[in-house]
């Protein structure tokens, strides 16, 4: 296996990896700039910037941090929404790509790795959907020569397909073959097919001068770094720029960390989740120093990677430096790329998120469906920030949803034994006479536990015969003070109900609590077991011995 941190143990692989990937990043780079609205330059040296920096500091060995589609589409929702001319807003962008790094980095130094738990997967790949669905759409444009306005999705796709009639055939068939290529190429491994279509683009556009034929040329890339400055943008665009910069963060972390995790356990290697944050902090303070944009670990880049077969992460060091080299020697070249193949380019290294399959297989499992779809109509129907912000949400309802409605076990004895299982999912198990033992499915906290000792209060009441109760909080390793405050409350109104009430598998932590908290008889109400608490149960009931 190879080691993480030999990155500098180079070989031939992945010297060819390295000058894959940088056919890949090329394009690429001049395409999410194009989305994030700004010039071709400050995605290439933050591609660069990116790369050598996270190869210092990360640890994956197929990661390229590099400017993304996801990131590049909420960096333009964001500045949209920010006063100021085309001058100030690309000072901004500056400013944002900074703010996220240093976000990046503070999260790792407190070691807020776990935080991304709470956006969940489903809720990442119906994002994922839309995104990808959101970015393709607006690169038909480009692709098909059209210029298309719309205030929504609907109204641009409306637009785009109102125009057909004005789509110059000449960029749909440039961009159409591109796109064929490209998907039949990559099913050959180690074959860099980004590069070779970027190659043949340009070879054509000068055989056959398709910039006469109305296809728009890329132009010019002018790489002009300048030392960053503070725009004069007032502090109305400041607060609103920081308050859009966390979405950035969250997205760019949740793709690059997918990416990296992904990759390392399909080949048995581990990550260091802080680690990780603090070198994509670093990577993106770089980027902001060469006035990049902002840069992460994207799917399409990573998994280049890997297909390229890199071996350590010498592999973005090559990528880094093919890509300068490449913009370094043929500069007036890519000048001549048409701008549908990198329409082309885009499209398709998003076509693995247009999967549906991940999401049906949600379906299929009846879990979590519908917060993958909602995310998904979210992007589409509200825009990639309010989409990101609308899918934040959506993982923590589905979450609070959860916790504060779960499913509460009725247990019975298992075949005479001493374990105890859910009466409901096995018919081989039986209910001890006269008394009822629960068990809820979540642990106990604010939400939930008023609504779950409601329905065991309710539930023992009505059982005819009942004279004791036994509840097991084996989910529970701690409670807050209001899950506290409604156990005991729980535990009088048993009383008054003449139930006895005994405690099975309770964590020493909330025994330490509620033995603070007043409950009388902790020591002998507590069971280390189900079996034990019924035994202790059936003992109290026994008249004293002679």
């Amino acid at each position: 296996m190879t080691k993480l941190g030999s990155w500098f143990v180079a070989d031939r692989a992945d010297l060819v990896a390295g000058i894959s990937v940088a056919g890949l990043m090329l394009p690429e780079a001049v395409a999410y700039a194009g989305i994030a609205g700004l010039p071709p330059h400050r995605a290439i040296l933050a591609g660069v910037a990116g790369c050598l920096v996270y190869a210092i500091f990360g640890r994956s060995r197929f990661a390229i941090v590099s400017p993304t589609s996801s990131s590049a589409a909420i960096l333009a929702a964001t500045l949209a929404v920010v006063p100021g001319d085309a001058t100030i807003k690309a000072g901004l962008a500056t400013v944002a790509v900074a703010l996220a790094g240093i976000l990046f980095v503070i999260a790792g130094t407190l070691r807020l790795g776990g935080i991304t738990g709470f956006i969940s997967r489903p809720v990442l790949r119906g994002f994922a959907l839309g995104l990808a669905i959101t970015i393709i759409l607006h690169q038909l444009p480009i692709l098909v020569g059209v210029p298309v306005q719309g205030s929504n999705i609907l109204a641009y796709a409306a637009a785009l397909f109102g125009a057909i009639f004005q789509w110059n055939p000449i960029s749909v068939a440039v961009g159409v073959v591109a796109l064929a290529a490209l998907l039949l190429l990559r099913r050959l491994p180690g074959i860099p097919a980004a590069f070779f279509v970027l190659a043949a683009g340009i070879f054509a556009s000068y055989l056959f001068g398709l910039e006469g034929h109305g296809v728009k040329l890329v132009g010019p890339i002018e790489i002009l770094p300048q030392w960053p400055s503070l725009p004069d943008a007032g502090w109305a665009a400041y607060s609103r720029l920081v308050q859009f910069t966390v979405p950035l963060v969250l997205i760019l972390f949740a793709e690059s960390w997918g990416t990296m995790r992904a990759l390392a356990l399909r080949y048995g290697e581990t990550l260091e989740i802080n680690r990780e944050l603090g070198a994509l902090g670093a990577a993106n303070i770089a980027s902001a120093v060469v006035q990049g944009m902002p840069v992460g670990a994207g799917f399409s880049a990573g998994f280049a990677s890997e297909a390229a077969g890199a071996k350590t992460r010498a592999t973005t060091v090559f990528a880094a430096i093919g890509l300068t080299i490449l913009i370094a020697c043929a500069g007036p070249l890519v000048a001549l790329l048409p701008e549908p193949v990198l329409a082309a380019v885009v499209i398709a290294a998003l076509t693995h998120a247009l999967d549906p399959s991940p999401i049906l297989r949600l379906r299929r499992l009846h879990r979590d469906f519908y917060v993958a779809l909602g995310a998904a109509i979210g992007v589409l129907a509200f825009g990639v920030l309010n989409g990101m912000l609308l899918a934040i949400a959506l993982s923590l309802a589905a979450m609070m949803h959860r916790l504060a409605s779960p499913y509460i076990a009725r247990l019975g004895r298992l075949n005479n034994s001493h374990d105890f299982v859910d009466v409901s999912r096995h018919d081989d198990a039986a209910e001890i006479p006269g008394i009822a033992i629960w068990r809820p499915g979540e642990t106990l906290f604010f939400g939930n536990a008023d609504t779950i000792f409601g329905e065991i209060l309710s539930g023992s009441r009505s059982e005819a015969g009942l004279r004791a109760a036994i509840l097991s909080l084996e989910e529970s390793s701690d409670i807050d003070s209001t899950a506290m405050d409604a156990l005991m409350e729980f535990d009088s109104a048993m009383q008054r109900a003449g139930l006895r009430l005994q405690f099975a598998r309770v964590h020493d932590r909330v025994r330490d609590l509620m033995t603070v908290a007043g409950i009388a008889d902790v020591d002998k109400r507590c069971s280390f077991s189900v079996d034990d608490a019924v035994a202790a149960v059936i003992a109290e009931g026994k008249p004293p011995k002679a």
